[in-house]
This record gives C-alpha cells, sequence and structure tokens, in this order.
C-alpha cells in the first residue's frame, strides 16, 4: 500500500481520534444524571433521584474511584435508618484497562457492596466535550425488582489529569 493512499489516511485518522478519545476519559467528573433504562419499555427512572450527588476519578495510571449517593438523604441514628442511607449510594473503586475504543471494565477492589469486591465491571462510555457518558452492562437491579435494564450515567468534566 502507496504511504499516499487515501484508505491508509483515514485509518491514521481514525486511530488517532480514537486514541485521544481514550485519554480524554482522564480526569475528574461531576455527575449530572443517573437513570435506569428498563430493556423492555425503554421507560428511565433516576436512581438517586433527580438530582444526584456524585464523582468519578479516573486516572493516567488507570484507576478508578467512583462515590454517588442520593441528595436529600437525611442523618441516621437507627439500624433501619443506617440501612436506608446504604441503599442511597454507591461506590466503588479499582484499576481499570481499557478494550476498544469505547469500553473501560474496572477490577474492583474495594467497594460499598461487598458482593462486588473482586468482580469486574465493565462501562460502555462516550465523550462530548466536557460530558462523559457511561452505560453499564445489562442487569436485574435490586432498586426495581424483576426489571432488567442498564445505567446510564452523565458526568460533567471538572479538571483534567
Amino acid at each position: 500500500m502507496k504511504s499516499d493512499d487515501p484508505f491508509n489516511k483515514r485509518q491514521v485518522a481514525w486511530g488517532m481520534k480514537n486514541l485521544m478519545k481514550v485519554h480524554d476519559i482522564f480526569g475528574v467528573w461531576k455527575l449530572i444524571s443517573l437513570q435506569f433504562a428498563r430493556t423492555d419499555t425503554g421507560e428511565c427512572k433516576d436512581m438517586y433521584g433527580a438530582d444526584p450527588l456524585g464523582y468519578i476519578f479516573i486516572t493516567p495510571d488507570k484507576r478508578m474511584m467512583t462515590i454517588v449517593t442520593s441528595r436529600n438523604r437525611a442523618e441516621a441514628d437507627t439500624d433501619s435508618g443506617n440501612a436506608a442511607l446504604f441503599k442511597s449510594m454507591m461506590a466503588y473503586s479499582g484499576p481499570f484497562r481499557i478494550e476498544g475504543n469505547d469500553q473501560f471494565i474496572t477490577n474492583v477492589e474495594v467497594s460499598w457492596h461487598p458482593g462486588w469486591v473482586g468482580t469486574e465491571q465493565a462501562r460502555t462510555f462516550s465523550i462530548d466535550d466536557d460530558i462523559l457518558s457511561i452505560t453499564t452492562a445489562e442487569v436485574l437491579h435490586p432498586m426495581f425488582p424483576g426489571q432488567k435494564g442498564c445505567g446510564i450515567l452523565k458526568w460533567q468534566r471538572t479538571s483534567r489529569f
């Protein structure tokens, strides 16, 4: 193939664009929204309210950490109140790897839910300017018993690494 072949130039341009896309994921991101999209109907439900709190840190040394909570959590002083607080949050962290141009997979080392420790959490992502969109794999979610769907998260970049 000649070096001035337009197909070869397109391949190089595609590769550079996607390499930059992967590096664009590194940074600190503030949560904008988190919804559960039902597989059967497409219906979306806010998982932690209309205005959840959360951050995700994704570092160039391939580590991530995230925490998400409902905004209006009240302090608790009873076991049932503490259990409710646990249900209104999510947090986990670990090293990750990039696969392809749109997926990162985290090896969970620590988590708010012990069942996640030692698992791999695969996420598909896309970046549009300073908005990071992440979609989880399809699951049966305990917040929505008997309903299969995906988590859809939108994040706003606050800083780059």
